[in-house]
């Protein structure tokens, strides 16, 4: 295999033929001797039968070819917008990436998303407009939506002909062609002050080999985007687009001689239930038999390894820096974690949360322990699908992207585990953020509840033997849950932690856990809990002692800060007949639409609004007969926005910390039970 690796994405709004370039890849590589289709269900990287059966990719899949001394590792990911937890996985695992946009169809809800994403974590891209065979198709026009939708920063590498037709064609310009000289220089001048200064006095002195030199090395930089038409069907411009991908896309350069350092970006299980995971490298090796440390002091010895080889994978005794593999023996492994003690930058991802929940229950009630077992080995392979549990009322829940991905749940729950099971109505997930700034506290041997401000009252004393106190404030925006400590290290019971960071890290996990619910019963975010005062009666105190506390502490403080509940909020992009404007508008506005902002673009109106996640499906339902069904909604997630009128509250499962009583009794239950 050759040392250069080349791990390549393949991305795409759903349908515009990702799998179908992927599968043509392959096929000119030489992988494949016949071509497979997406409609008949025989692609290499749809392997599950639900991927054949409906025609879209649902988990990220890798093959792999050689291109030009390159050992390319091919990963096509899912389209569809309930799987984007999917792609963001694989983002930062990517050398480059190929992005996929209609020829027909344009820009798209998920292509836009997938840019800002591959542009904010600079992945080297090279775009390519696909069916340019198919009726309907308008290259030109898109590449026109793409500099005024996506970026400025594109070349298109040539021109499409016999667009519409089967005989449809890519020709790639050549040095003689004064216009596409003009616009090399012109884009990668932006990027090159000395290109630029060249460019002003006189743009024919500029060699054609500097501008060819300079496009390879603002694309491996992600400063441009070199952009290929063609037909994934036929093959049309794909040879062109591959002649490019090594030229234009770097390899990896991580020195396989460093520590080792990677990332788990897929878990599946084997069929003998086993881990399996998908690791890319980007420092150092790993060997069979090796010991790895996956974090938070787990560590696994590597079992096995195998090395992606065509469309299947090959057993090896161990791989180097650039490669992906997949590995047995890392049981104690999670999604995203990073391997070994080398450096690799952390990815603060922006896709969007789940916003939607629904109860799932099996049709047989015996077989709900099975269930919790499935939908546990679902939520290791994506933990954005929460599961909740409710003993008390017998009920789970799982969080939700949408109604495809539900159906894909659902499906795969019968196929794989053999468990039928319905979805109760989809409802929408808030979230609580404090208002303004509380603290409380418990005391060692106090027989009143103090707290840290000094105000008392004779309320019961405390039950355990430890000393907290904690500070809840608010915090910016999208900001997640801030946990510091703020008192003399020499309070810590270090006897129990051994350390100050595991003591910082065991309080952080007990917060996290009880904020889990808040005082609505939602999960609390957006906030900074800071640890005030702390106690401890050596060697009675047990590390329980303080996990026990926490959710008395914290929820007396929550409780003074108080908190709004917010629920998901969308930024909407309406394009509707000019005339049917004001019916639109009027809509929006009814659906709880902000601002709702309308401009002209030909005979269509585009109306820019927010809008309550929970009201875009009637939207969408409205805007088709409000529209003469030429109506067309984008939506893409704008954060939390305080709930307006009734506020909504979510059914606790953990005991409520709220209710001291209550709290204490459900403990002595348990420790009974």
């Amino acid at each position: 295999m050759s040392h250069k690796e080349l791990n390549l994405g393949i991305l795409a709004h759903v349908d515009a033929g990702k799998t179908t370039l992927t599968e043509r890849l392959l096929y000119e590589a030489g992988v494949i001797d016949a071509l497979g289709s997406v409609d008949r269900g025989t692609t290499q990287t749809d392997s599950l039968a639900l991927e054949r059966q409906r025609g879209i990719t649902i988990k990220t899949a890798v093959a792999s070819f050689s291109l030009g001394g390159v050992h390319v590792n091919l990963i096509d990911t899912p389209g569809h917008p309930d799987f984007i937890a999917e792609v963001e996985r694989v983002l930062d695992v990517l050398d480059g990436a190929v992005l996929v946009i209609s020829a027909v169809e344009g820009i798209q809800p998920q292509t836009r998303i997938l840019m800002r994403a591959l542009e904010r974590l600079e992945v080297p891209t090279i775009m390519f407009i696909n069916k340019i065979d198919r009726t309907g198709a308008d290259p030109m026009r898109v590449l026109d939506s793409i500099l005024e939708r996506l970026t400025s920063s594109v070349i298109a590498m040539g021109a499409a002909r016999e667009v519409g037709t089967s005989s449809a064609a890519f020709s790639a310009y050549d040095e003689d062609d004064a216009d596409f000289r003009a616009r090399l220089v012109e884009v990668l001048s932006e990027h090159d002050d000395e290109l630029l200064a060249t460019y002003v006095e006189s743009a024919h002195e500029v060699p054609f080999h500097r501008l060819q030199k300079e496009l390879t090395a603002q694309s491996r930089r992600g400063d441009v985007k070199a952009l290929f038409m063609g037909s994934a069907a036929t093959g049309a411009g794909v040879s062109d687009l591959m002649a490019a991908v090594p030229e234009l896309l770097a390899t990896n350069a991580g020195d396989p001689c460093d520590q080792p350092s990677g990332k788990i970006f897929k878990i599946e299980r084997g069929t003998k239930g086993e881990k399996i995971a998908y690791v890319r490298l980007f420092s150092g090796a790993i060997h069979v038999r090796d010991l790895l440390e996956l974090g938070s002091g787990r560590q696994n010895k590597v079992k096995a390894i195998e090395v992606f080889d065509q469309c299947s994978s090959t057993p090896t005794s161990s791989f180097a820096a650039g490669a992906v593999a997949k590995v047995w023996g890392l049981s104690e492994s999670h999604l995203g974690d990073r391997i070994g003690n080398g450096s690799s930058a952390q990815i603060a991802y922006q896709f969007p949360p789940p916003t939607l929940e629904s109860v799932v229950a099996p049709m047989d009630p015996a077989d709900r322990g099975r269930l919790l077992d499935a939908l546990a080995q679902l939520a290791e392979q994506d933990p954005l699908i929460n599961v909740r549990q409710d003993d008390v009322h017998d009920e789970i829940s799982v969080s939700l992207y949408g109604e495809v991905q539900k159906e894909v749940i659902q499906a795969t729950l019968a196929d794989d585990y053999g468990l039928e099971v319905v979805f109760r109505e989809a409802t929408t997930i808030c979230v609580e953020r404090p208002v303004g700034v509380g603290e409380a506290g418990e005391v060692l041997f106090a027989k009143t509840k103090t707290n840290v401000t000094g105000k008392s009252s004779t309320l019961s004393s405390n039950p355990f033997p430890a000393t907290l106190g904690m500070r809840v404030e608010p915090a910016r925006a999208g900001s997640g849950i801030d946990f510091n400590l703020d008192i003399d290290v020499r309070l810590v019971p270090i006897y129990i932690y051994k350390t100050i960071d595991r003591f910082k890290r065991q309080m952080e996990q007990y917060i996290r856990e009880a904020l889990r619910e808040g005082l609505h019963g939602w999960q609390v975010t957006d906030c900074v809990v800071k640890l005030i005062d702390c106690g401890y009666r050596a060697p009675g105190t047990s590390a329980a002692d303080f996990r026990k506390l926490t959710p008395l502490v914290l929820f007396a403080a929550l409780d003074r800060a108080d908190t709004h509940v917010c629920e998901p909020i969308l930024r909407v992009r309406v394009e509707t007949p000019s005339p049917t404007t004001s019916a639109v508008l009027g809509a929006l506005i009814t659906l709880g639409g902000d601002s709702p902002t309308p401009s002209q673009s030909g005979a269509m109106t585009v109306i820019d609004a927010a809008l309550p996640a929970a009201r875009l499906s009637e939207l969408q339902r409205q805007l088709a007969s409000l529209s003469g069904g030429e109506g067309v909604v984008e939506s893409t997630f704008a954060g939390y926005e305080p709930v307006l009128g009734e506020v909504p509250t979510r059914r606790r499962v953990n005991p409520n910390a709220l209710n001291r009583d209550e709290y204490l009794s459900c403990l002595a239950r348990r420790v009974r039970g």
